[in-house]
Order: structure tokens, then C-alpha cells, then sequence
């Protein structure tokens, strides 16, 4: 008999060896996760990348457009805007991850708990959710952000909110019909604990539509963190941020330098775009029946 091993490269290969399979089956997927990687290795290495100081203000070039020096141009205070764009990725992924992954938490703790006790605490749980999303992400954010305030705490809350919902909705549906199974009725008759049966036998049964929320929840969450700071009510100066930067350049410098509005709004299309794309191919990737065709 032939001893099992955990052997590093062999894991490494099979690694790789999905790696390839997903580039040859969802090439738009890929080039979204080329876009995200990307984005996630500006804002990690943001101090090796950027040219200068995000923060640096020099009134001797202000408004100059794309140049060896400054290869983005600089905005109305002087400031090199591909600096400002590399630290921006920073503050656009962290407020994007946490919210996503705060609010897909909380989501998928209360979808499955109302999937799996029903009755009156289902009843109670769903009107509370139909009532968050009765109001758009962006109306719910500024909501809550008018009443708590500015800051990127703040914000990441304000984008949480609204988003647990929605995966609530999405995780109750499926967790529905797991709940009907009969390992379900075997579990609770060998008397397994509420908290185990959940954990155990119906969480990792909707982590597959969890997964793919998550993505596009990122995506949403950096659309919403821009609009708020695009007006005002997100991130504040002099943290770099795009949608900040848009707001600080987007109508007045429009005609006269509109290299300041321009790559900060390509930063945050690209980046979304990557979301959704890699968010679309890993439904595909995970999902039995779109994977047969």
C-alpha cells in the first residue's frame, strides 16, 4: 500500500491546474480577477508605487496635465493624481472588502437562522428585511451616514447596512430547501444542537450563491463609498479617495483640466467592472447547471 502524503508542489499544481481551467473557460472572468489583483496590489504596495505623497500640495504645478513628472497630471492643489489614485485603491478596497464581508456575514447568519426556525422569528426577520430594502443601498447609506457622521468608519456602516438584506433574502432562499432534507431531520432527531445543525449541515450549502454575492457586493460597496464621498458625505480631505477626487475636480476644472475627473472615474469603472466580471464567471464556475453547458 502506497502511503498519502501532503506533498506542497502537488498541491501547488492542482492550484494551478484550476487556475488554467478557470483562464480557459471564463477568459472575461480572468480579466476581471487581472483588474481586481491589480487594483488589490496598488493599495497593498501603495507606499513602493505611488511617485509621490498623495498629500503632497505643490502650488508651483497645479492643473498640469499628463507629463514625465507627473504622468496623470496633477489636481487644483498641486497634487500628483496617479499618486493619489494608487493610495486611493487602498481606501476603495478596504471600505469595499469590509463592508461586503461585515454585511455577507451578518446576511448569512440571519438567512439561514430564519430558513431554519420559520415560524414567527421567520415572519419577524423578513419584515425587518423587507422594510431595509424597501430603500435603495445609496438612500439607506445616506441615511445613515447623516446620522452618524462622516468618516470611513462611518461609511463602511453605512454601506453594511443596506447590503445585509440583500444577502439575507438571497442566502433564506436556498437554505429553504436544504432545510427539507432528510440528513436535516436526522440531525435534529439524533439530537444535535440548533448551533451545530446550522454551522455544520446547512451554512456550507450556501456558501456557493454566498460567494458569488460577495463579489458583487464589493463592487457595490466601491460604488457606494464613491457616491458618498462624490458628495461630500464619505471619506474626507485630506484622505485620498476617488470619488473625493471627483468631487474635487469633476464640474469646475471640467473644460480646463479634465484629466482630474477622467482617471479617477476610470479607477472606479475599471475596478466595479472587474468585480462584476469575475463575480459573473464565478456563478458560472460554481453553479451545476451553468457548468454542464
Amino acid at each position: 500500500m502506497t502511503a498519502v502524503t501532503n506533498d506542497p508542489p502537488a498541491i501547488r499544481r492542482s492550484w494551478l491546474d484550476a487556475l488554467l481551467h478557470f483562464a480557459r473557460r471564463q477568459p472575461l472572468g480572468t480579466f476581471g480577477l487581472a483588474i481586481v489583483i491589480i487594483a488589490g496590489i496598488a493599495g497593498l504596495a501603495a507606499e513602493w508605487i505611488a511617485p509621490y505623497s498623495p498629500t503632497a500640495n505643490d502650488f508651483a504645478a497645479m492643473t498640469e496635465p499628463p507629463s514625465a513628472a507627473h504622468w496623470l497630471g496633477t489636481d487644483q492643489f498641486g497634487r500628483d493624481l496617479l499618486s493619489r489614485i494608487v493610495y486611493g485603491a487602498r481606501t476603495a478596497l478596504i471600505i469595499g472588502f469590509v463592508s461586503a464581508f461585515v454585511g455577507g456575514f451578518v446576511g448569512l447568519v440571519l438567512g439561514v437562522a430564519s430558513a431554519y426556525f420559520g415560524g414567527w422569528i421567520d415572519n419577524v426577520l423578513q419584515r425587518v428585511m423587507d422594510i431595509l430594502m424597501a430603500f435603495p443601498l445609496i438612500i439607506m447609506a445616506l441615511a445613515v451616514v447623516a446620522i452618524f457622521g462622516t468618516g470611513v468608519q462611518n461609511v463602511i456602516a453605512a454601506i453594511t447596512v443596506p447590503l445585509v438584506p440583500r444577502c439575507a433574502r438571497v442566502v433564506r432562499a436556498s437554505a429553504l430547501s436544504i432545510r427539507e432534507v432528510p440528513y436535516i431531520d436526522a440531525a435534529r432527531t439524533s439530537g444535535f444542537s440548533h448551533a451545530r445543525i446550522i454551522l455544520r449541515h446547512m451554512v456550507p450549502n450556501v456558501v456557493a450563491p454566498f460567494l458569488i454575492m460577495l463579489t458583487a457586493f464589493v463592487g457595490q460597496a466601491i460604488l457606494a463609498e464613491a457616491s458618498l464621498s462624490y458628495l461630500g458625505l464619505g471619506v474626507q480631505e485630506p484622505t485620498p479617495a476617488w470619488g473625493l477626487m471627483l468631487q474635487g475636480g469633476a464640474e469646475e476644472y471640467a473644460s480646463t483640466a479634465p484629466w482630474i475627473a477622467i482617471f479617477p472615474g476610470v479607477a472606479i469603472a475599471l475596478t466595479v467592472f472587474g468585480f462584476s466580471l469575475f463575480g459573473d464567471a464565478l456563478r458560472d464556475a460554481i453553479d451545476p447547471k451553468l457548468r454542464e453547458r
